[in-house]
């Protein structure tokens, strides 16, 4: 059972979500704006807004924004019980 009990928690730890938008699929670019963001209780009923043109200097520049929940995200997800729930969010620019 303490085995079981262990192989859950490392599975669990080693799991991420990615959620990506692009804009411009075909360059390749590194994120200009990187940022973790708070929710609270999972992030029931919660948002936060990024202006991805005000990051990249205008629409024509934004190539894609993702979120992406890290293992670490989920560690503390998980350590906190859902009460505290961070989250990446990243904005990749055009040059």
């Amino acid at each position: 059972m303490k085995k079981l009990a262990i192989a859950a928690l490392v599975l669990s730890l080693t799991g991420c979500a990615i959620q990506r938008f692009d804009v411009r699929p075909d360059t390749h670019n590194a994120a200009t704006h990187d940022d973790s963001q708070t929710f609270w209780v999972a992030g029931i009923g919660q948002s936060q807004d990024i202006d991805a043109a005000k990051a990249c200097g205008g629409t024509s520049k934004v190539q894609r924004v993702e979120t992406q929940m890290t293992a670490g995200n989920v560690g503390m997800t998980m350590l906190t019980l859902g009460i505290y729930s961070p989250r990446q969010v990243r904005v990749y620019c055009t040059r």
